[in-house]
């Protein structure tokens, strides 16, 4: 089983600059979002605390499993299959005021 997961610009710093990652045996950390965000850490300390905050999604980041938002499939328990792409795309907010 494979599985792409694209890094935004602002999470590079934590994956070496990679801006994708793909895991070949995401079974490794459970064959779940949560699982390979696991993984994920465990190779690059750091990256999960960006994403997660006392077990839940931080408020500001949208993760999504082939253009499906996870918060609206089974959250960090959302089952992987071979070919998905996980996509993590942190909120944007701000702006500037148009006179």
């Amino acid at each position: 089983m494979t599985v792409e997961v694209r890094v935004p610009s602002i999470l590079q710093k934590f994956t070496e600059g990679q801006k994708t990652l793909s895991y070949a045996d995401p079974h490794a950390g459970g064959a779940t979002v949560g699982g390979l965000l696991a993984t994920i850490d465990a190779k690059y300390p750091g990256f999960r605390d960006q994403l997660i905050e006392d077990g839940e999604m931080r408020r500001f980041v949208n993760i999504f499993r082939n253009d499906e938002d996870i918060r609206f499939l089974e959250r960090m328990d959302t089952a992987l299959e071979d070919g998905d792409v996980i996509a993590i795309l942190p909120a944007l907010a701000g702006g500037a005021t148009v006179a």
